[in-house]
């Protein structure tokens, strides 16, 4: 899980500049969300192992964010 909080009133241009990144490999899926404060929000879904290598979504120029972005991951427990 990737997320960065846009520096105000650029919420667009981050929104624009992540859906433009490309992964060197493709997820099984891909998707992105927006949120309040200008946040944007990718997740990704792979099928690896939790501590397997991954790519991930770059830092935006520092300019278009307010902090650094914030990366987490999770392992999948199973729908319910």
């Amino acid at each position: 899980m990737w997320e960065a909080r846009a520096v105000e009133g650029r919420g667009e241009e981050l929104l624009a500049w992540a859906r433009g990144q490309e992964l060197p490999r493709r997820p099984l899926r891909r998707e992105t969300f927006r949120g309040p404060q200008d946040r944007v929000l990718v997740m990704t879904w792979w099928d690896a192992a939790y501590d397997a290598e991954l790519p991930e979504l770059p830092e935006p120029d520092g300019e278009l964010v307010m902090r650094a972005v914030h990366r987490w991951r999770f392992e999948s427990l199973g729908a319910d």
